[in-house]
């Protein structure tokens, strides 16, 4: 960070004395700015001159207008015998590829894909672990051009569909089974009733099943083994497209529908991820680097992005509790990671579990830990530095699948403040507005960002004239992303995510954000896990919390006073639920969000559209028709 804040000072003779300085000259200068991050973030492409075109209208702004490059050509920069990727899937597989390797694999499947007609634009689909074949597979169709989409094998067939069904792949890559928690489980027929809607072939690839049999079973189907095993390795090949090429097609979460198709360019993919990983994450060449994530969450596609700045991905696929709950700090120490990437979650889950992994492992060469998917509670941060290792880097970020990349994240060149991310991304002009368009301090409201950058999606797929788009984003404030996160800046020019804005709580009138009610009750160890909703109650609406205790823990007078109580003092007094209910579960998507607004929907007698994009659907019944909401 340091070295890139030197370099534009230099390059461009200006006068950048700390990082708040650079913060606001990327943000003011685009031009030059995103072209020092191609210089130093090592694009292979022909960039062109042109940097930013109708850079005054959001919606309408393209980077790089005359650049040429191949995403797969930056991320197999590397050759040689080191490690490129290492696999865990819980204790029942252990294997890894060097570059050499990966760049063999990528090879052969490059010439079954052709082989298969697929080319610029085809959509290649995959349900898959998080495994090295999974990014060859990626790799392989993004050298061609091909535009790759991915989900995790424990989606049910609809939720599958409900993604693929949309953009019409012209393959499908599947695995024959799975792991998790130590058990087996078997996708065979899953596939099978998804490729024959979705009419096209399919790969499959082993993982714990058997893949023969199940490509055997199918119309067109082939195993990945019988694939590669029919091609000679050679130089891969790259196809350079356009910066503004689609490379991604992501999926929001479709609790309250189905998902939006989100389309993403291989030039801005790259760029900010380069950018985030080499001077955020200070990522070098060689270091190992986790990311606790599956297929179906954009932190997959974060992390495959390290690949480019020469990282040997470590990947995990499974439950992080199985066989037991020290798995990924074994893994970590035994591997040395240099970065630990997760969830807000799994720390919470961690030190809730009585694990300190800086007793029991040794984590001397881990200098990084990122944590994302939902706010991450004071206690959260604590816990990293008192239970996992002192003096490290935390980096709390925020962004998401409509971005593919972070509004704001870690500054290592700054400290961190307990509660709070530390500050925007580079280039990024982000901000926090009142319901007036008016920005704000120390205040909540909307997290906006008021500037192009290069990761704004292309589009949504199935949107011709761009209306969903522009619904989604641009129509709040004119000509100004507005990302739907309830935030406020602090004092430091750190940044604290309150929750969702259409989750927000309105009592009286007064907005009040999810998470400032989970950062207090989930200290208490009774209190496993939090979902907060404002139901619709008098003609206003009342803050209903409910509760999943810990095991023999029942919710009494005692507890429940304790509860509002704690809510009372570390908050505020409106912020005290009117109602308290202990619930045996808490739905969640499959990357570990909890549905706030999907239990609203239920809570209210209306309809949950999408339940297919639940990790535990049958967990809203829960909420349906309680009589202590009746009154």
């Amino acid at each position: 960070m340091e070295h890139l804040r030197q370099w534009c000072a230099d390059t461009f003779q200006v006068n950048l004395p700390d990082h708040d300085a650079l913060q606001a000259w990327s943000v003011d200068h685009p031009n030059a700015f995103w072209s020092a991050i191609w210089e130093l973030g090592g694009v292979i492409g022909e960039r062109g001159e042109r940097v930013l075109v109708n850079g005054d209208r959001m919606i309408d702004a393209r980077f790089f207008p005359d650049a040429k490059l191949n995403f797969a050509e930056n991320l197999l920069r590397r050759t040689g015998s080191d490690d490129a990727l290492i696999f865990r899937g819980e204790d029942k597989v252990s294997y890894r590829w060097s570059w050499d390797r990966l760049h063999e694999e990528v090879s052969k499947l490059q010439q079954a894909f052709r082989a298969l007609g697929i080319g610029e634009g085809d959509r290649v689909a995959a349900m898959m672990p998080n495994m090295p074949e999974t990014i060859a597979c990626m790799l392989a169709a993004t050298s061609l051009g091909a535009i790759w989409s991915s989900c995790s094998p424990d989606f049910g067939e609809q939720g599958v569909l409900d993604r693929f069904g949309q953009i019409g792949p012209k393959l499908f890559v599947a695995c024959d089974g799975y792991w998790y928690n130590g058990k087996f489980q078997d996708v065979a027929e899953k596939v099978r009733k998804v490729s024959a809607k979705l009419e096209c072939p399919v790969l499959v690839v082993h993982y714990a099943g058997d893949a023969d049999a199940l490509a055997a079973s199918l119309p067109d189907g082939r195993t990945y083994g019988e694939v590669t095993q029919a091609h000679t390795a050679g130089p891969v090949e790259f196809v350079r497209l356009p910066f503004s090429h689609p490379l991604y097609i992501l999926y929001s979460s479709g609790t309250t529908g189905v998902p939006k198709c989100i389309v993403h360019s291989a030039g801005g993919v790259l760029l900010q991820h380069l950018k985030e990983h080499r001077f955020h994450c200070g990522l070098r060449e060689g270091e190992k680097f986790f990311y606790f994530t599956t297929c179906g969450w954009m932190m997959w596609n974060w992390l495959v992005t390290g690949l480019a700045s020469g990282a040997t991905l470590c990947l995990f696929d499974g439950s992080p509790f199985a066989p037991e709950g020290k798995v990924l700090w074994d893994y970590a120490a035994e591997e040395k990671f240099a970065v630990f990437g997760t969830s807000a979650k799994y720390i919470d889950a961690v030190r809730k579990s009585g694990l300190k992994p800086r007793e029991t492992h040794d984590l001397s060469s881990l200098r990084l830990v990122t944590s994302t998917g939902s706010p991450l509670s004071p206690e959260g941060f604590v816990f990293v530095y008192e239970g996992i290792k002192p003096g490290i880097h935390l980096a709390s970020m925020s962004g998401g699948t409509d971005l593919c990349a972070c509004f704001v994240c870690g500054i290592p060149v700054k400290p961190v403040w307990t509660g709070e991310i530390q500050g925007p991304g580079l280039g990024m002009a982000v901000d926090v507005w009142d319901d007036d368009g008016k920005p704000v301090v120390g205040e909540k409201g909307e997290l906006v960002c008021t500037k192009p950058f290069p990761s704004m999606p292309v589009g949504f797929w199935n949107d011709p004239d761009g209306a969903k788009y522009r619904a989604a984003y641009f129509e709040r404030f004119d000509n100004i992303w507005c990302h739907g996160d309830f935030a406020e800046w602090t004092e430091h020019g750190g940044m604290v995510i309150h929750g969702r804005s259409d989750a927000t709580l309105n009592p009286g009138g007064v907005r009040i954000g999810t998470a400032e009610i989970y950062n207090q009750v989930e200290q208490l160890e009774e209190v496993l896990e939090a979902l907060c909703i404002g139901q619709q109650w008098d003609d206003d609406v009342r803050v209903v919390l409910f509760v999943r205790l810990a095991e023999n823990v029942t919710l009494d007078a005692a507890l429940e006073h304790k509860i509002r109580t704690k809510i009372r003092t570390g908050a505020s007094p409106r912020h005290v639920p009117a109602k308290i209910i202990q619930v045996a579960d808490i739905p969640r998507t499959k990357s570990g969000k909890i549905v706030e607004l999907a239990v609203r929907e239920v809570v209210h007698g209306r309809p949950v559209k999408n339940k297919e994009a639940l990790a535990n659907p049958e967990a809203l019944e829960l909420f349906a028709g309680l009589p202590q909401l009746q009154d």
